[in-house]
């Protein structure tokens, strides 16, 4: 895809908010996956669009992700938030753009894990509900199904198979191309302050202020305090998580093995694996973006457990930040006067970007917002402690 072509027409959406944001200026911070797809959505239906990021397109949290994409979800507004993101992804992907690859994705529970079980089945049953193609398996049937994985230590599987993997930095950058083929403005290596006085940014080197309609902040683990400079609290600690990419050869499923908190997808060169949640804040602006001593070995004996005939070998390893909430749901809406906010994803912010960017696109211009991830329902100054993203309870 060039700079000045057009995503597929499927992609765009009703044709009822093409012009909706006609003279409507907006900045957007961050030009990760969220804020990319948000850009683009407010810049294909006519408003001026003006996309900052302090580095490159999906240069931060983004370009970490492990990129597994799934709709299972047991709640009623992540199941649809799921279902249209993975609907977007197999409209906006193809080789000009980026790839999707459909894969299902199981996650389990080793035997004795009892409270994991329920979870589990009772999760099946409300994406059964919701319309999401999910079924549970015992150990049996899951090794029918899959014969990679190892299964005589399985209580209990969960199956769905509106899945698939991509590239998170190409996505990134495929939405950022497109957001400036529909007119809007990137501007790269420009990090911003957002102005508590009205919705606008200072740029930080030069100084110039700059005055929009609407600032939208997708600034990943960076939201928290660029709000914070602009008087605004919210409820939100950044933690770490880590990943590794392993020479091995093995094409499906994408798994999640909850009780030893490791999921492994394939990769093109071979797998991707990582496990869950540092349960402590991390500092955004300082912070080791290597893999801790010993994470490798650690993940590469889940992974051998569970896939005992692929023999990885690792290539590298590194970590990333996600965002935490009080209740593990995401913020995303209006936080204050003319300021909006996508931040607090639990480690599932870029699979739901397609779905969310639309939809933060959609609120700005006046039409709607998901309720449920309001970030005013809370004060900002809230104590919690840190769970993990990836968990069998979010499907």
């Amino acid at each position: 895809m060039s700079e000045d072509d057009p995503l597929p027409e499927a992609a765009v959406g009703p044709d009822a908010f093409v012009d909706a944001g006609a003279g409507v200026s907006v900045a957007v911070v961050g030009a990760g996956a969220v804020g990319a797809t948000c850009a683009y959505d407010l810049a294909r239906r006519g408003a001026d669009v003006t996309l900052y990021d302090r580095g490159s397109a999906g240069s931060g949290s983004s370009g970490r992700a492990a990129g597994v994409c799934y709709d299972a979800y047991a709640d009623p507004i992540d199941a649809e938030i799921g279902r249209e993101s993975i609907e977007r992804f197999r409209e906006l992907s193809g080789p000009d753009t980026f790839p999707f690859t459909e894969c299902p994705y199981a996650w389990l529970a080793r035997e004795g894990d009892d409270d994991i079980v329920d979870e589990i089945e009772a999760s099946v049953e409300r994406m059964q509900q919701h319309g999401i193609v999910a079924t549970a398996m015992d150990a049996d049937a899951l090794e029918d199904r899959f014969d990679a994985l190892r299964t005589d230590d399985v209580a209990l599987a969960g199956v769905a198979g509106g899945a698939g993997y991509t590239d998170p930095g190409r996505y990134a950058a495929c939405l950022t191309a497109a957001a400036t083929g529909a007119g809007a403005t990137f501007r790269d290596e420009t990090a911003v302050d957002v102005r508590p006085d009205a919705p606008g940014v200072t740029e930080r080197e030069s100084g110039a202020d700059a005055t929009f309609d609407a600032v939208v902040v997708a600034a990943g683990a960076h939201s928290k305090s660029l709000l914070a400079d602009a008087g605004i609290s919210i409820a939100m600690k950044p933690y770490r998580v880590q990943a590794l990419v392993a020479d091995a050869g093995y094409s499906e499923p994408m798994c999640f093995d909850a009780s030893a908190d490791v999921y492994v997808r394939p990769h093109p060169e071979g797998l991707l694996a990582g496990d869950g949640t540092e349960r402590v804040e991390a500092d955004p602006d300082d912070w080791d973006g290597a893999a801790s001593p010993g994470f490798a070995e650690s993940v590469l004996s889940t992974v051998d457990h569970r896939f005992p005939d692929i023999d990885p070998t690792v290539e590298r390893a590194w970590a990333g930040l996600c965002t935490a909430t009080p209740d593990g749901d995401p913020l995303v809406g209006e936080v204050a006067a003319g300021v909006y906010l996508a931040t607090g994803f639990q480690g599932h912010g870029f699979m739901r970007a397609p779905a969310i960017g639309d939809r933060l696109a959609q609120q700005v211009l006046g039409d709607g917002g998901i309720e449920e991830f309001d970030p005013t329902r809370f004060d900002g100054d809230e104590q919690f402690e840190i769970t993990p993203g990836m968990s069998i309870e979010d499907g």
